[in-house]
């Protein structure tokens, strides 16, 4: 998959990784439909940070959750 590519299907890839790697168990608090493209690139970085890590500090948890609300789109 080419994420250097700003589309839906990659914002989708990249959420679901990060859901996936974070353990998250509210699966519907984070959803690809709160994201859009003009977000990809910082998107793209948390999903980098979160792709090389293997452990999280609850810190860690909080912040990356914090700054994924923060790329939310407004409502």
């Amino acid at each position: 998959m080419n994420l250097s590519q700003k589309s839906t299907e990659n914002v989708d890839y990249m959420i679901e990784k990060i859901k996936e790697k974070l353990k998250v168990l509210n699966i519907g608090a984070i959803k690809s439909s709160h994201f859009d493209e003009e977000m990809y690139e910082e998107l793209k970085d948390i999903y980098d940070l979160v792709m090389k890590k293997n452990h999280f500090s609850p810190n860690e948890m909080q912040a990356i959750a914090e700054e994924l609300g923060n790329l939310r789109k407004n409502k």
